[in-house]
């Protein structure tokens, strides 16, 4: 046996995780899409100037897709996930912990839609590693939804806070 066939044994024993083409089909299609889901919100936290944001929720989406499937793929049964899942939902705790910045006063806290957002960018990828693809895009659609309306209808809401506090009105927010 030559250096060559040994190779090439090693090689193919190496790769052999994914046993057939419908199979390289399923992770690459699992693998992509929560890659692009993640691109899809990061892309709106991008685009309001958030430290988190494209790269960042591709890479927390796609990393919980591969956390889901690998066990998967080694025959971990479905019920057997909940630990990996928890492991999942822990280490994006401190995660999202890390964009979360206290100022002086109670109020003034940032980067709570943030921790969130990755928070559920895990969720999403997690959902997609578990193949269940449309329950990840309709999830992905709700978040979008939120991340651009719920802003309209908070400036409204302290809009009409300030309106029925009146001009003269100088309590802070806890008098009221």
């Amino acid at each position: 046996m030559d250096w060559w066939d040994i190779l090439t044994r090693t090689l193919a024993s190496e790769f052999s995780d994914i046993p057939d083409l419908e199979e390289a089909f399923r992770v690459a299609i699992r693998l992509s899409l929560a890659t692009f889901l993640g691109g899809l919100l990061g892309y709106e936290r991008e685009s309001k100037g958030k430290a988190a944001g494209l790269r960042t929720h591709m890479l927390v989406c796609l990393g919980a897709a591969l956390f889901a499937l690998a066990p998967l793929q080694a025959g971990v049964e479905v019920n057997d996930l909940s630990r990996v899942i928890q492991g999942i939902v822990t280490g994006i705790g401190f995660l999202g912990a890390g964009t979360i910045l206290k100022g002086e006063t109670a109020q003034d806290v940032h980067g709570l839609t943030t921790a969130a957002g990755i928070w559920l960018t895990a969720a999403i990828g997690v959902t997609c590693g578990l193949g269940h693809e449309a329950t990840a895009v309709f999830t992905t659609g709700m978040a979008l939804i939120v991340l651009k309306v719920m802003p309209v209808l908070e400036r409204h809401a302290a809009r009409t806070h300030r309106l029925a506090r009146g001009p003269d009105d100088d309590r802070g927010d806890d008098a009221a």
